[in-house]
């Protein structure tokens, strides 16, 4: 028998179907679910409301029944347009485990070091490059070959987990944030930024430009408070007229080839300081090498050096990538030092 309880069944099969809607579809397709259970048993008195206090209520149903399952209805707010957006997410506090149906484990590695590099983009970009982007798979220890990257990255933007712009460029959609937002912000807590208005996370919006500002406003918001204000709400100093002119946050934030270098998470060490992940031999290689290559590669890295530098990690650790390339360069440098001693 057809009972009331049926409206939040079927729309929360609509909702699974989808990955994320809007407030607007959200409300329609509760009220198409509304006039469907009605057609199936007319003596149901149940009526839809646009009301936003009821369809609050609707939402805390939903939420209250999805509890023992670890999942929720969740909202946040679009950073480009500033609708309301909807998705289904996994409410269990295990990182990234919204992802381990769909992908297997080297594929969800692979996402969380894509993620690492939009998140640490120099900048304020949180964005980054095809070529960086591929590059991760170097910092795998797997077989996947980049051109498997290149799949599996179309299938993250396919899916909605990542947004790929005109550029060629990778940045966080709004999935992601709703989905992993617990995630970011426990294991990049210096790298999320807040809005000073709506308090939500800030990966594409515009910064106050008055040097040492923390302002950081999402495009939505910013137009909103400059109707009303001209001042920033943090140093309450005068902003430009043009909104174009302020300091961007996001993918504009940066120009082709400014962010060719990888960038390594910092960890807290036990004295309370922070210090750089090292890489190993500043370089990763796709492959595990064999000893032969290893102990070739020392003797020529030992040869006419000292102490070895420590590479910064904000420096270009890709700028030499291929090992075939760097082995030629390292020999003939070895042959100049040997030349100018015999002279």
């Amino acid at each position: 028998m057809v009972s009331a309880n049926d409206v939040q069944r079927l729309f929360l099969q609509g909702v699974f179907s989808r990955s994320v809607l809007s407030f607007k579809h959200a409300q329609v397709l509760w009220e198409k679910c509304i006039d469907a259970v009605k057609a199936a048993n007319p003596t149901l008195d149940i009526r839809f409301s646009d009301k936003r206090e009821d369809w609050d209520l609707f939402v805390i149903s939903i939420n209250n029944s999805l509890n023992c399952l670890d999942l929720e209805f969740r909202h946040l707010t679009d950073e480009l347009t500033g609708r309301e957006m909807y998705a289904m997410v996994n409410s269990k506090d295990d990182e990234i485990a919204q992802m381990a149906t769909d992908y297997a484990p080297v594929e969800i590695a692979y996402f969380k070091a894509v993620v690492e590099q939009i998140m640490l983009a120099p900048h304020e970009a949180y964005s980054v490059s095809s070529l960086l982007a591929l590059r991760e798979v170097n910092s795998l220890k797997t077989n996947m070959t980049k051109a498997q990257a290149e799949i599996v990255l179309g299938s993250f933007v396919a899916k909605g987990w990542l947004l790929k712009s005109r550029r060629g460029r990778y940045s966080l959609s709004t999935r992601t944030l709703l989905e992993l937002l617990p995630y970011l912000k426990s294991s990049y807590p210096e790298d999320c930024l807040e809005c000073i208005i709506c308090y939500d996370i800030v990966t594409r919006g515009v910064a106050c430009s008055t040097p040492n500002c923390k302002a950081r406003l999402h495009y939505h918001c910013c137009r909103k408070y400059r109707s009303r204000n001209a001042k920033c709400p943090a140093c309450s100093q005068d902003w430009p007229q043009d909104p174009k002119n302020m300091t961007p946050v996001g993918e504009e934030a940066i120009k082709d080839g400014q962010d060719e270098g990888r960038r390594v998470r910092r960890k807290s060490t036990e004295d309370g300081s922070d210090e750089e992940d090292e890489e190993e031999d500043m370089e990763v290689e796709p492959s595990q090498p064999s000893q032969t290559q290893t102990q070739s590669q020392r003797k020529s890295t030992s040869k006419g050096k000292g102490k070895q530098r420590k590479v910064p990690a904000d420096m270009d650790l890709d700028e030499h990538e291929d090992e075939e390339d760097e082995a030629p360069q390292q020999t003939q440098g070895n042959r100049r030092r040997r030349t100018t001693r015999t002279r």
